[in-house]
């Protein structure tokens, strides 16, 4: 939490500093903002608290594995709070993806319940929270950087609130290494790199939708599974659960070449005057 704390700093700091010398715009703080808001802020500290939680107590690869359920929930929230409509490659995807999952979790042999429920949790505040970014960044409303920077306002207190009364933030600050060059480097750059991933989450469903940031930003979790069984230590192999990892990442890779394809289309006919209004602005 300490380290999340770290993070929205950052973000408040870089934001405030790039508003001030005409880098970035957003609107300034009226009473309008928070209802504009609501309920990002809640998402996004639930979705750090169950993060950092269900991360400790699963194996780099079943956490993987068990992160991918974010998807269909944000195509399903999608769905019923955008309601976006998606072709039926792409639902066979995202079910391969979801089968993959389901065979790989169901021969875990380091089961853990309380991760996996943490996991999950972590899975519905994840979707939750980029299908509203995608509803909320909005140009004519807050904007991108608006969002991080009222987000990021509105959140840390409650979270170095939540940091004092769990004794976080107290073992924290008695830290011994906080006279170590190298870690206090670290704890800087781990918080800045923070700022850069909301950033550019942020940017790819403003792009994008919210399910395609959600795919295409879990490939990255490919090198991270198969390097988690070789150096994670924590990884107990079955050929079952080997099989859906493996399916599970070939759904997610499936699902991006469509996308991907879809996006490399050349523009019909109708969508000319479209891009052109579009250039224009």
């Amino acid at each position: 939490m300490f380290l999340g704390i770290g993070q929205m700093t950052a973000t408040i700091l870089i934001l405030y500093v790039s508003k001030l010398n005409k880098i970035v715009h957003f609107p300034d703080f009226d009473k309008s903002i928070p209802v504009k808001l609501f309920p990002l802020p809640l998402i996004y500290v639930g979705n750090h608290l169950s993060g950092l939680s269900s991360t400790s107590k699963l194996s780099l690869p079943m956490f993987t594995v068990l992160r991918k359920f974010t998807i269909p929930l944000t195509l399903l929230l999608e769905i019923i709070i955008l309601g976006k409509r998606y072709p039926l490659n792409i639902i066979v995807s995202v079910f391969a993806i979801i089968l993959g999952a389901f065979i790989a979790a169901g021969s875990d042999l380091s089961f853990n319940l309380e991760g996996y429920i943490f996991v999950l949790l972590n899975d519905i505040f994840t979707a939750a929270n980029g299908v509203y970014t995608k509803q909320k960044i909005d140009p004519k409303e807050l904007g991108k950087y608006g969002v991080l920077f009222y987000n990021a306002c509105f959140m840390v207190i409650p979270t170095v609130i939540i940091s004092f009364s769990t004794g976080d933030f107290q073992q924290a600050t008695h830290f011994q290494h906080w006279t170590n060059f190298l870690f206090v480097f670290q704890f800087i750059l781990s918080c800045l790199l923070g700022f850069l991933l909301m950033y550019s989450t942020v940017l790819c469903s403003h792009y994008n939708s919210a399910l395609t940031t959600t795919v295409v930003g879990a490939i990255k979790n490919i090198s991270i599974a198969y390097i988690g069984m070789l150096i994670g230590g924590d990884y107990i192999f079955s050929m079952l659960n080997f099989v859906g990892l493996n399916i599970c990442m070939a759904g997610g890779l499936r699902y991006s070449f469509l996308t991907l394809r879809g996006n490399s289309k050349p523009a019909q006919p109708g969508d000319e005057e479209n891009a052109l209004t579009v250039s224009k602005t």
